[in-house]
């Protein structure tokens, strides 16, 4: 029962770290947040979220974005 307990609210935690990186990200896109500004937990799930909607340019080359480089 304290398993069961204990993974369901790991769950929960993973999704809200989910639903935070995405509201980061569209706060990047819309320019409201620069990705500097995301908090750095969150970084990582926002630059996957970013790549994934077309947006490299929004995302640092560390992070396997385009953002800086020349192309």
């Amino acid at each position: 029962m304290i398993m069961a307990l204990r993974l369901f609210f790991i769950k929960i935690i993973l999704g809200d770290v989910l639903m935070m990186a995405m509201f980061f990200a569209q706060r990047v896109i819309l320019g409201k947040t620069t990705f500097k500004d995301v908090p750095a937990a969150l970084q990582k799930g926002c630059a996957e979220i970013l790549i994934d909607s077309g947006l490299p340019e929004l995302v640092p080359a560390e992070f396997g974005g385009t953002e800086g480089t020349e192309g």
